[in-house]
């Protein structure tokens, strides 16, 4: 009878595992922008479960939301260092999102490839903040309690991070409107056209090449409409002859994933607002384009 009860155990702590499985990716994968790490803290939560007296756990999927949200706070510590060996800027990696718009959140903020990028640029714990409230929507004492602090710290820590985006992100327009926007940019890459690339980009407008230390990328971002315009046209001769276009979705919006052949060579994504276009990022990292076409394919 014991192991029977012990299999019954078991079985239950797994469905409960595997039920909150979608939630834990989505909030490692928002804190850290890496499907790779992302899996590696599911992965690492599993492992902790398992070693877990879940008699004591009163709120299975609680306890977990809370591992993968201190795991993925460790691991975000880190990650200063590991992007100073990057070579070139780097991007979140994409995630496909057609199939499941909120990739494990209850809504859809924060998994946007800008605001992901964004997010890096805040402190570990106001990114968990923001990504527990505005993704997953959980009320400030549950997030303190996840976080380790106070009601009125979690309400600051949401607050500040939500400034910070505020003041370095305009509103995006509607995903029809990305889209026309970034097929128009994309032609006149394509052709060369200088004076079409100047009315779609913002003057503040950035590029980011994330290659990882591939040929010809660009190891810095290129800032400035004059700047990138010139950047897009001077490299057009030898990025698009013989390539192919493929509309998909990543991060929610509108990509182009850029083919020769049977090489996937870029995936190619904005951030637009009204002005037009504020951030060109381009991912040209073979180890982040991979796992985005395999799920492109099922």
């Amino acid at each position: 009878m014991r192991a029977r009860d012990d299999a019954n155990s078991l079985d239950q702590a797994t469905s409960e595992f595997l039920t909150a499985r979608p939630r834990l990716f989505g909030i490692a994968y928002r804190m850290l922008g890496s499907v790779v790490e992302a899996e590696d803290i599911v992965q690492e939560a599993w492992l902790r479960w398992q070693n877990t007296d879940h008699a004591e756990i009163q709120d299975p999927a609680a306890f977990l939301a809370t591992v993968t949200s201190r795991l993925a706070i460790n691991l975000a510590r880190s990650a200063p260092k590991r992007r100073e060996a990057y070579v070139g800027p780097w991007l979140p990696e994409p995630v496909e999102t057609s199939a499941d718009p909120q990739v494990g959140a209850e809504r859809a903020e924060a998994v946007d490839l800008a605001v992901l990028f964004l997010l890096e640029k805040l402190n570990p714990v106001e990114r968990a903040a923001y990504v527990l409230r505005e993704a997953f929507d959980y009320p400030y004492q549950r997030i303190a309690e996840m976080l380790e602090t106070s009601d009125a710290n979690a309400r600051q820590l949401v607050s500040r991070a939500r400034r910070h985006l505020a003041a370095e992100r305009r509103e995006p327009v509607s995903p029809a409107a990305h889209r026309r926007l970034l097929e128009v940019f994309l032609s006149a890459a394509r052709t060369g056209e200088l004076s079409v690339l100047e009315e779609v980009l913002t003057m503040d407008v950035v590029s980011y090449t994330d290659g990882g230390g591939m040929r010809g990328a660009s190891r810095i971002p290129v800032i400035g409409r004059a700047h990138v315009s010139r950047f897009v046209v001077a490299f057009a001769p030898r990025f698009w002859p013989g390539t192919e276009e493929r509309w998909v979705e990543a991060n929610g919006r509108p990509a182009v994933l850029v083919t020769a052949g049977d090489t996937v060579l870029a995936l190619v994504s904005a951030e637009v607002s009204e002005r037009g276009i504020e951030r060109l990022m381009w991912v040209l990292n073979p180890a982040k384009l991979a796992p985005f076409v395999a799920s492109l394919d099922g």
